[in-house]
């Protein structure tokens, strides 16, 4: 079986007992995860994301943010623009 088919037989369930197992450390007997088990099982989960989920519900989505209005548009209208002070 390659990588592939895994992700392609991976259930909700699974999925599910993937995401809890790489957060707590622990597999759901609570046995630890090896170094090599964590590091596959967030490749399974980001895989399965990325097949079956929409950007914004997937693991670790940063949404953007918004760009920010520059400072001259801040300005009240009708008013004079204040010069910097310089501090020395």
């Amino acid at each position: 079986m390659d990588f592939q088919q895994l992700i392609d037989a991976i259930t909700p369930d699974i999925y599910d007992n993937l995401k809890r197992a790489v957060e707590t450390g622990k597999w759901p007997d609570g046995s630890r995860l090896t170094k090599e088990q964590r590091e596959h099982s967030m490749q399974a989960i980001i895989a399965y994301d990325a097949r079956h989920k929409s950007e914004e519900e997937r693991v670790g989505y940063v949404a953007p943010k918004q760009k920010a209005e520059p400072c001259a548009t801040k300005q009240k209208k009708g008013s004079d623009p204040q010069p910097l002070k310089w501090q020395e």
